[in-house]
């Protein structure tokens, strides 16, 4: 686990996700009989352990009812989206996946709960895929991304693809039993096969 330091003291700790290029970021809360305050993104910090910026070219908002899956969804490389997310309200279990060609651990996952009691939040670089399911209704995620949206070079791999197998939860945050909820758009979305066929993916070491 990695710390970064301000004048303050501790501001965050980071800690790098068994998938390349993902971290998880674990803020400090400052916290009173008024609130909590925290900074959910800080730089210099976030460069000196990725070893990058961030280039903000977008920021999405996204709320959901518990138990809507999102994803596995990735954009072509070059040039990619990079993406830096938190969830403001509620929680969801938020997951990277590595779909790049060649990479060591491609078609591997690993996860981040995300929620209004540690306000964790995840990087995930280019060329990784992002998906996150909802604990709770009215979830309210937010993200950074590196790029604009743009539709033709978006794509998806169908989340509850056996060859991912990402273990999805099956109870939500109050411990009642959770029952998943695709889009239409993910709910057609090739299997890992298939977009390996189809050279929908992107290759390890591009962009």
């Amino acid at each position: 686990m990695t710390e970064s330091k301000t004048a303050a003291g501790p501001a965050s700790q980071y800690r790098e996700l068994t998938v390349p290029g993902a971290w998880e970021f674990t803020p400090r809360q400052f916290g009173d009989d008024r609130g909590v305050f925290l900074e959910w993104f800080r730089e210099p910090g976030f460069s000196e352990v990725t070893g990058r910026s961030l280039d903000l070219q977008q920021a999405n908002c996204s709320v959901s009812a518990a138990g809507v899956l999102r994803g596995v969804h990735f954009a072509d490389v070059p040039p990619g989206q990079a993406k830096y997310v938190t969830c403001v309200k509620g929680a969801v279990l938020d997951v990277a996946v590595d779909l790049r060609v060649g990479s060591p651990t491609f078609g591997q996952w690993d996860s981040v709960l995300l929620d209004d009691v540690d306000r964790r939040a995840i990087f995930l670089s280019e060329g990784l895929g992002h998906a996150f399911v909802s604990l709770e209704d009215d979830s309210t995620v937010v993200y950074l991304c590196s790029t604009s949206y743009a539709p033709e070079r978006e794509h998806g791999v169908h989340p509850l693809d056996p060859d991912l197998a990402i273990d999805w939860p099956t109870v939500a945050r109050d411990g009642s039993p959770l029952t998943l909820t695709l889009s239409d758009k993910d709910t057609v979305a090739p299997s890992l096969a298939a977009a390996i066929a189809t050279g929908l993916l992107p290759t390890f070491g591009e962009g």
